[in-house]
């Protein structure tokens, strides 16, 4: 199994408004009871979704504008309150490859490293810039560089930041930690021939 590298995240943005979304509001609840995270991608927001479109608003989701957005845009604390994986499973399965917010929950960020989903920060005055400009022009086309630390739109650059760890482990692949077992499973075999628990009590 090839180690995926990520470097450079390219596509047109979604624009998601507001502070402290939670995992509730991501992904409610009663669509974890499944055993597997498959199809979790159709309930993405559904309990926002329903609820604007019975004001007669329409969520960015559900705006053909936006369809086919591989970034996504937030504010502040995004993906707070519990701390389940199924939210950035979620995101990442309805096709959105990295997040550029204000500021991350702390379990939400270390689920999505594990998924190759990079979520970096950048100033609100960033974040702003680039929600109006995705809103007044939705073809923008929109790089997220982790080699050079900057996230492109149109024809302005800004500085974008990641935790050096998570950075190193998408530039190296060593985020895929099942990648990397099945890339050296000789080796994995090798050190489960030697463990009493796994070949049995002598």
């Amino acid at each position: 199994m090839a180690i995926e590298q990520i470097r450079l995240v390219h596509g047109r943005a979604l624009p998601l408004r507001g502070d402290n979304i939670d995992t509730d509001r991501i992904i409610p609840a009663r669509f974890l009871r499944s055993i597997t995270f498959e199809g979790l991608e159709n309930h993405l927001f559904e309990d926002d979704r329903k609820q604007l479109q019975t004001a007669g608003q329409r969520h960015p989701l559900d705006d053909p504008r936006y369809v086919g957005a591989s970034i996504l845009l937030t504010n502040a604390n995004f993906g707070c309150g519990s701390s389940r994986e199924h939210a950035p499973q979620a995101i990442r399965r309805h096709g959105i490859r990295a997040v550029v917010g204000e500021s991350f929950s702390e379990i939400f960020f270390g689920n999505s490293v594990a998924l190759g989903m990079p979520c970096v920060t950048a100033e609100a005055a960033t974040v702003a810039a680039l929600m109006q400009m995705v809103e007044s022009a939705p073809s923008t086309d929109v790089d997220v560089d982790l080699d050079q630390m900057t996230v492109k739109a149109g024809s302005a650059r800004y500085g974008i930041s990641l935790p050096a760890a998570a950075r190193e482990s998408f530039l190296d692949g060593t985020w895929d930690a099942t990648g990397l077992l099945l890339d050296r499973f000789e080796d994995v075999e090798t050190v489960a021939k030697g463990l009493p628990y796994v070949t049995g009590w002598r």
